[in-house]
C-alpha cells in the first residue's frame, strides 16, 4: 500500500512539475507579445528628449492613414502566390521522389535539400543583377519566384516524408481504373495528404511574411513594398516611433494567426509525419 502512495505521490509531482515547466515557458513566450499589444495602444514616443505614454487608438489610424493596409495586401498577395506556386511544384517532385526509383534521384534530392541549407544572404547581389537584366526589380513576380526558389527546399523534403506514409497500392488501384498519375496526385493522393500540405503550406507563408533581405534589395517602389519594408520606415536615426512600430507588428500578427490557428490539428499531425519517416 504505501509503494502504491509513493508511486502516486511521485507521479503528482512529476506531473505538477511538468504543469509548472509549461506554465512558465508559456509566460516566457507570451510575455514580449503582451508589451507588443500593449504597446500598440499607448500614446508611446521614444526620441532623446522624449518619453510619452497614455491609451490611445492614435497609432492604428497613424499606420493606416500611411498606407500601411497597403503593405498588407502585398504581403498576401506574394506570400499566397508564393506558397501556392511551392507547394504546387513540391507535391509534383515529392511525388516523383518518393515513388520512383531512379538513376541519380538520391543525388537530386540532396541538392534539392542543398537548397534548404545554402546561405542565401550570398546570393542577394547576383539575384539584383539578374532580376535587373529580366526587368523584375520592382515586380510582385521577382518576389514571388525568389520566395518560391527559398521555400521549396523544406516542402519536398516534408512532403517526401508525408508521402512515404501512404501505401503504393492507391496509386496502383487507380491506375488499373485507367487514372493518369497526375489524377492519382490529385484526386487520390492529395485528399489524404491535407495535413502534410497544410504543414508545408504554413511554413512557406510564414518564411515569406517574415522575410525582409530579399524584399529590401528587390523593391523599392512604396507601392509594392511588403509589410517588413513598411514597418522599417517608421525606424529613424534620431526618432522611432515604437507606438506604430508595435501597432504594425499586431497587425501583421493578425493575418497569421486567422489564417493557421484553425488548422493547427493538421498541421501538428502533418509535421509529425513529416519528421517519423
Amino acid at each position: 500500500m504505501r509503494s502504491y502512495q509513493r508511486q502516486g505521490l511521485s507521479g503528482a509531482i512529476e506531473s505538477g512539475g511538468l504543469a509548472l515547466g509549461f506554465f512558465v515557458f508559456a509566460v516566457f513566450l507570451l510575455t514580449p507579445a503582451y508589451f507588443v499589444f500593449k504597446g500598440s495602444f499607448e500614446n508611446l514616443t521614444v526620441s532623446l528628449v522624449a518619453n510619452e505614454s497614455g491609451w490611445t487608438l492614435r497609432n492604428y489610424f497613424e499606420i493606416f492613414s500611411a498606407g500601411y493596409f497597403r503593405y498588407v495586401v502585398n504581403s498576401m498577395i506574394v506570400c499566397i502566390s508564393a506558397t501556392t506556386l511551392a507547394c504546387t511544384i513540391s507535391l509534383f517532385t515529392a511525388y516523383c521522389l518518393s515513388r520512383f526509383r531512379f538513376r541519380g534521384r538520391m543525388f537530386l534530392f540532396g541538392a534539392i535539400m542543398g537548397g534548404q541549407f545554402f546561405p542565401w544572404i550570398i546570393l542577394v547581389n547576383p539575384i539584383f543583377i539578374v532580376f535587373a537584366r529580366a526587368s523584375l526589380i520592382n515586380s510582385q513576380l521577382g518576389l514571388v519566384l525568389c520566395y518560391t526558389a527559398f521555400i521549396t527546399p523544406f516542402t519536398v523534403y516534408l512532403l517526401v516524408g508525408y508521402l512515404t506514409t501512404i501505401p503504393k497500392s492507391l496509386d496502383e488501384a487507380a491506375m488499373i481504373d485507367g487514372a493518369s498519375r497526375v489524377v492519382v496526385v490529385t484526386k487520390i493522393i492529395l485528399p489524404i495528404m491535407w495535413p502534410g500540405m497544410v504543414a508545408a503550406a504554413t511554413f512557406g507563408f510564414l518564411q515569406c511574411w517574415s522575410e525582409y533581405l530579399l524584399a529590401l534589395a528587390l523593391i523599392t517602389d512604396n507601392d509594392l513594398k511588403t509589410i517588413p519594408l513598411g514597418l522599417y520606415q517608421y525606424f529613424g536615426d534620431v526618432q522611432t516611433d515604437w507606438g506604430a512600430v508595435m501597432a504594425g507588428s499586431v497587425v501583421a500578427t493578425a493575418p497569421t494567426l486567422l489564417l493557421f490557428l484553425p488548422l493547427q490539428r493538421k498541421l501538428v499531425s502533418g509535421l509529425t509525419a513529416g519528421a517519423t519517416k
